[in-house]
């Protein structure tokens, strides 16, 4: 494996990068639709059930049917690829987004209504922090596996470390497939390591704020 990349260090840090990108843009895209979309649901609870259902079907397909529907809509390449990692990872956050916020204590919003606080004051300033550890776990869930669903983007032409162990079962260059699924794994790893700690480290500021 390290021969391979020695040998071949550039075609390795592309497929690294493209890979980067293609879950950078995905983790993005699923950012700015699930985090306003999961709140509103909060403030329109009759959207919320059929939302769910759809969420939850998305979540029963396979990431590889993801990405290989994609091909007679958007055809071949990132933006394709990218649409389907959005819709993958958009489950976990918009879930994770309502439940959050729908499960903090109701006496706790009452009291803020109470106080005069207007619809955005306490979604703003008690809801969202109190909901925030259970956001930042659906942000883990949803880049995890946006990073691990990204491997199979090679099979759109979506590029990525997927195309190094693609290449390397299709030309029997066991160091190159290798490189390619180590790279992921530890990928997804970091991933997991450098959200947890984010989530923890928010759950900690919380709870020093609350005391």
């Amino acid at each position: 494996m390290y021969s391979w990349i020695s040998a071949h260090p550039q075609t390795f840090v592309t497929a690294l990068q493209n890979h980067l990108w293609l879950s950078a843009a995905s983790l993005a895209a699923v950012l700015l639709i699930a985090l306003p979309g999961g709140l509103a649901l909060t403030r329109h609870r009759s959207w919320a059930q059929p939302a769910i259902g759809l969420a939850n079907i998305l979540r029963t397909v396979p990431s590889l049917a993801l990405l290989v529907l994609m091909l007679p809509v958007l055809g071949t390449g990132f933006l394709p690829s990218v649409v389907a990692l959005t819709l993958y990872g958009l489950p976990a956050l918009l879930l994770n987004t309502y439940t959050g916020v729908s499960e903090v204590d109701a006496d706790i919003v009452d009291a803020a209504r109470g106080q005069g606080l207007s619809d955005a004051q306490l979604l703003r300033r008690i809801e969202i922090p109190l909901a925030l550890p259970v956001i930042f776990a659906g942000i883990r869930t949803a880049a995890v596996q946006i990073v691990s669903a990204a491997t199979l983007a090679a099979f759109i032409g979506g590029g990525g470390l997927g195309e190094l162990i693609t290449s390397g079962m299709a030309n029997f260059n066991f160091p190159q497939l290798i490189a390619g699924a180590v790279a992921v794994a530890g990928l997804a790893f970091a991933t997991e390591i450098t959200f947890a700690g984010l989530e923890r480290l928010t759950t900690q500021q919380m709870r020093t704020k609350r005391t």
